[in-house]
């Protein structure tokens, strides 16, 4: 009698499909090249999964990291490679190795390193985003479909539009008690920046493209700088300090604020893409008088997006 067998391949005890299965925060080295410039080297975290089917125990979980090794071993012989294209790759294999699987997803995400100089004495430091790469595949019959995942997280700095305006409303009554005309009063609001309480926030975006599109996840980066009332930076000067404060105090924003200016960029920069691309956006403010933090998000697709922009 042959007692060995594929332990993952008789029917599990209990007969229910599994949405995903898979491994997670696999840590490997990849060095991105590029054409004309330097490489890029990351050491991102891979989340790996299949679908499983009622029928079967389990999956052959040695094979994902098998198949993440295989890739980037390739992509470091290729002239140009992104994330997203990795994991596109990945999900291809994952397929190949898992027959019985018809759904597979595979997320990369990443630290990467930008050279920013300070706005006003142009200080040169480095600064630290979270960029994400992905892709998802669904077969049906002998039909791959793939989607790809591309994204980016950045902290930044907002100020707090309501407590300003209490702020505002307090000093214009001193100033009405101290026998200041309204004239006056007009001149020295034009004049001066009203406090108001700031909090660093993190804006996210995640764009799921068809797989013949092309994002830039500089663009992305950018979209969510330009999204809140102020960038921060690694090397501030004291005038630098000046401008940041001021710049931020001069462009309060509430967190749904933040989403929603993300979510016009998106639709005025690409332009390119189908409106069936799936948009998620995401800002999470870490209060500071508060105990609690605040955020807003939006799951939609651009195409709802440019209908209600019309």
């Amino acid at each position: 009698m042959n007692w060995k067998c594929d332990i993952q391949n008789i029917e599990p005890d209990i007969k229910i499909s599994l949405t995903k299965v898979g491994i997670s925060n696999l840590k490997k080295l990849v060095r991105i090249k590029r054409n004309g410039k330097r490489p890029i080297i990351l050491l991102p975290t891979f989340d790996v999964s299949v679908n499983l089917p009622s029928s079967q125990k389990g999956i052959h979980m040695s094979r994902h990291p098998e198949v993440i090794e295989e890739i980037i071993d390739e992509a470091l012989k290729m002239e140009s490679y992104e994330m997203e294209t990795i994991c596109e790759e990945i999900v291809k294999r994952l397929f190949k190795k898992h027959e019985y699987a018809n759904r597979a997803e595979v997320l990369m995400i990443s630290d990467f390193m930008l050279e920013e100089k300070s706005p006003i004495s142009k200080k040169i430091s480095q600064e630290v985003h979270k960029i994400i790469g992905g892709a998802k595949g669904i077969k049906e019959n002998d039909n791959l479909k793939i989607t790809k995942i591309v994204g980016a997280e950045v902290v930044g700095i907002t100020a707090c539009p309501c407590a300003q305006n209490l702020i505002k409303e307090i000093c214009i009554e001193n100033l009405k008690n101290k026998g200041f005309s309204d004239e006056d009063i007009l001149k020295i609001l034009d004049s001066v920046i009203f406090a108001t309480h700031n909090q660093r926030g993190i804006g996210k975006i995640i764009l799921e493209i068809p797989e013949d599109y092309y994002v830039e996840i500089l663009d992305i980066i950018n979209i969510i700088k330009n999204s809140m009332s102020a960038e921060i930076y690694g090397i501030l000067k004291r005038v630098d300090e000046a401008y940041v404060v001021k710049k931020s105090h001069t462009n309060p924003k509430f967190v749904e604020d933040c989403v929603r200016e993300m979510a016009n960029r998106i639709v005025k920069k690409f332009n390119h893409l189908p409106d069936e691309t799936k948009v998620h956006i995401k800002q999470i403010n870490f209060e500071s008088i508060h105990r609690h933090n605040a955020f807003a998000e939006i799951n939609t697709t651009l195409g709802e997006l440019r209908k209600e922009l019309l």
